[in-house]
């Protein structure tokens, strides 16, 4: 059973989280041949004041 974990910074919205979900599994289900009740997909928001990027937050970047 493949699962694949997203980290990301929080602040999208639930429709673009469903499409990631979707096309994840899509390329999961290409790539490793994995019938499509199979796939996970997990994502992990974390807060922009949580998540660096060049030594910086990414709420400091305006990210």
């Amino acid at each position: 059973m493949p699962t694949v974990h997203v980290y990301m910074m929080s602040g999208r919205t639930q429709s673009q989280k469903e499409t990631l979900i979707r096309r994840v599994t899509d390329a999961v289900m290409t790539s490793v041949d994995a019938p499509e009740e199979n796939v996970r997909v997990i994502i992990s928001e974390i807060p922009k004041g949580d998540y660096g990027i060049a030594g910086t937050t990414g709420e400091k970047l305006g990210r």
